[in-house]
């Protein structure tokens, strides 16, 4: 089986090392920065540059999978999501400057193939001349004596996706005045005074100056070879020099810290994935898509405000040495938008890879006057210790041996069926994804995968003997991705168990990592490297689990619309399609008539207990709450709207309450914290147990 990288790949990864950092500024606050550099320079590229441009261009237009011609419709693309990672909310540039460039939109094609860099750097230019006036016009709002007036009633949209280029200066000026206002608006509301709003706001404003001016040649090159490369899907990356030295890292290097990966995006620090092992994992104090609005160091440190900080600067922020405590401003991914902040406390220390494995737990369920015994398994990541196993090493770590030696245990303390939780898990080895799914059927294939070249690879489960044949259901949510879907896939084609939750992440491609030097000679500069997209996963019957990702036999309510997040968020991502079916034997333990009933049942209680009710209930309102993405800039409507968005988290928040006695109205006992999702799967278990009783539901083997 080929060696691929099929997880979701974020950029750092705090509480690991990746390698040398960039060479930045270190800071521990704002009032360590200095100057640096001159934003009034125009960039330019180095020639090294113009050869990783043309190495770029062959290796994306012709080995790629999408196998995508430069044309000029692939150059509006590039073009778009150029102008669009320069100035994502349309806050710098006038609708002139983007008149001016929209004659070369048809030509970026013509570019890559000749190698031309002006244009692509012209552009960034131009974004730096209207930062400095957008600057100017900041710092001299904020040295006025009193810059707001939060009696006036005026709102703020704090969506732009959609919103025109302004079409002159002096309204650039007042939707910079609004949105600075509606920033010290929330600053005022945390109890700081109008003086310590001011400097706050002056402190964040002169960080990104200082920030801007760090800007170099090489991130302006990356940035638009990126536009390139995630035009045809958004796994391909183009890597420059010392972020590509970072990525290759060896990251079994551990460092103190938080365990989280971050990426910088519209100003923010945001929280790409929680690693399992670390202390924001187990405290789990941290989400997907979460917001660090600021850092203090132990329990009395003041806070340092890092919005519009580089990712870089903020791990120095954020990590430290093992024991000492950091305190985090931190507004929720699916934060409204007159929410506040949450403060979250954490104590430094190593990622432990033993916290990463697979744990069980039982739960309890009461089922028709019963009590049942549902053993869980939680996989947080499919981890494989490789240069063990190349060692022979008996206990090498291996999520295909722990989940193993866990159900061993879980059958010898009398469940009745098991729950393979997924949420959250973004993926890993494939090797182990294979391997697991054969834990649960006789032998056969699991994952198809197509490359490029129209090639198609089998990789199957070779070992007849199955560890376990009892009931079994899978947990997913948006989150699970990769590995996770491969897995889910499997177990829902062979029939094998019942899939509960949300439609899984769709991430159904397979990147391979290029050295651009390779073709250079030894004493050539470094030019970087390019993660390309070279492959496609399939479920054995031959669907992509790409965009589409696996849909759940019962799905559970969900906080998200279906695009929100997920593979169908991206406008580049490859779309889904299929190919032929593999021969594989369905099991008989779940059928169409088998799911029709459970779902009855499910839906019934969705109709009658009071729990889910509730829950269904939160969950509308607070998707529909949202979608209205204007605040009031008045300070008594800002704090009515900042009250009700509050008490809508809360009604969401409560749902994860700690618990420790026998729940009477569901008769579930949770093992450590109410989990009403994971509850409902073990509800669903438990019918499925008992209907699986019914001889009249039995299934015959078949082939397919």
């Amino acid at each position: 089986m080929k060696k691929y990288l099929i997880t979701l790949i974020p950029v750092i990864l705090l509480g690991w090392q990746r390698g040398p950092e960039p060479e930045r500024m270190p800071m521990s606050s704002v009032d360590t920065l200095t100057e640096v550099g001159n934003i009034s320079e125009d960039l330019k590229p180095t020639e090294a540059q113009y050869r990783a441009e043309a190495l770029v261009t062959r290796i994306l237009s012709n080995y790629h999978y999408r196998k995508t011609k430069l044309n000029d419709s692939l150059s509006v693309a590039i073009y778009s999501k150029y102008l669009d990672d320069i100035d994502h909310n349309k806050m710098y540039f006038l609708a002139s400057d983007v008149a001016q460039f929209d004659k070369y939109k048809n030509s970026f094609d013509e570019f890559l193939t000749k190698d031309d860099l002006d244009v692509p750097f012209e552009i960034y230019n131009r974004f730096r001349k209207r930062y400095q006036e957008r600057s100017a016009y900041i710092h001299d709002l904020l040295g006025k004596p009193e810059p707001f007036d939060f009696t006036k009633d005026e709102s703020l949209n704090m969506d732009r996706e959609k919103a025109a280029w302004a079409q002159s200066k002096e309204e650039l000026n007042d939707t910079w005045r609004k949105y600075i206002k509606s920033e010290a608006l929330d600053l005022k509301l945390t109890g700081k005074a109008d003086t310590a709003v001011v400097n706050t706001l002056r402190d964040r404003y002169k960080t990104r100056d200082r920030a801007l001016a760090r800007i170099r040649t090489e991130q302006v090159f990356q940035m638009y070879m990126n536009a390139y490369a995630e035009s045809l899907d958004p796994h391909t990356n183009y890597f420059a020099p010392a972020d590509a030295d970072r990525f290759k890292q060896d990251m079994s290097q551990s460092l103190e810290g938080i365990g989280a990966l971050l990426r910088e995006e519209d100003n923010y620090i945001k929280i790409v994935d929680v690693i399992p092992g670390g202390p924001a994992f187990k405290g789990k104090q941290l989400k997907k898509e979460d917001r660090i609005m600021g850092v203090a160091q132990g329990d009395e440190g003041k806070y340092v405000d890092i919005v519009g900080w580089f990712v870089d600067d903020a791990v120095k922020l954020i990590k430290g040495p093992k024991g000492t405590v950091v305190r985090l401003q931190v507004l929720a991914a699916d934060a409204l938008p007159n929410a506040s902040p949450r403060e979250i406390r954490i104590v430094r220390e190593k990622v432990k890879l033993e916290e990463q494995r697979a744990k069980s737990e039982i739960v309890s369920v009461n089922q028709g006057g019963k009590t049942m015994k549902i053993g869980v398994i939680d996989i947080p990541l499919f981890y494989r210790d490789f240069e063990g196993a190349q060692r022979r090493e008996k206990e090498f770590a291996s999520t295909t041996r722990d989940v193993q030696k866990l159900m061993d245990q879980l059958r010898k303390d009398g469940v009745e069926g098991i729950v393979i939780d997924l949420r959250n898990n973004g993926g890993g080895s494939l090797i182990e994804a294979v391997s697991l799914t054969g834990l649960f059927i006789e032998k056969g294939p699991v994952v198809q995968v197509k490359e490029s070249m129209g090639d198609v690879e089998i990789n199957s489960d070779t070992d007849p003997s199955i560890a376990y044949d009892g009931p079994l259901a899978v947990m997913v949510n948006r989150f699970s991705a990769s590995a996770s879907e491969i897995f889910a896939a499997a177990i829902q084609d062979y029939k094998r168990g019942v899939i509960i939750g949300e439609q899984t992440y769709g991430k159904g491609t397979v990147q391979s990592l290029i050295n651009l030097n390779q073709w250079m000679p030894k004493e050539s500069d470094p030019l970087g490297d390019v993660k390309m997209t070279v492959a496609k996963f399939y479920r054995v019957n031959g669907s992509s689990t790409q965009l589409r990702g696996v849909m759940p036999d019962l799905e559970l309510p969900s906080a998200f619309k279906l695009n929100e997040y997920g593979e169908g968020s991206q406008p580049s991502a490859l779309p889904w399609d299929q190919i032929a079916s593999t021969r594989f034997e369905v099991t008989d333990n779940v059928n169409d008539k088998m799911i029709s009933r459970l779902r009855d049942k499910y839906n019934q209680r969705l109709r009658s207990d009071e729990e889910l009710k509730k829950l269904v209930e939160d969950l509308a309102s607070f998707r529909k709450a949202r979608e209205d993405k204007s605040v009031s800039l008045q300070i008594d409507k800002r704090r009515k709207e900042r009250a009700e968005a509050e008490k809508k988290r809360d009604a969401v928040n409560s749902l994860e309450e700690e618990e420790t006695e026998e729940n009477t109205t569901t008769g579930v006992t949770p093992a450590k914290k109410k989990d009403i999702y994971l509850t409902e799967a073990s509800r669903i278990l438990a019918d499925m147990v008992t209907i699986a009783n019914e001889p009249t539901l039995a299934g015959a083997k078949k082939k397919n």
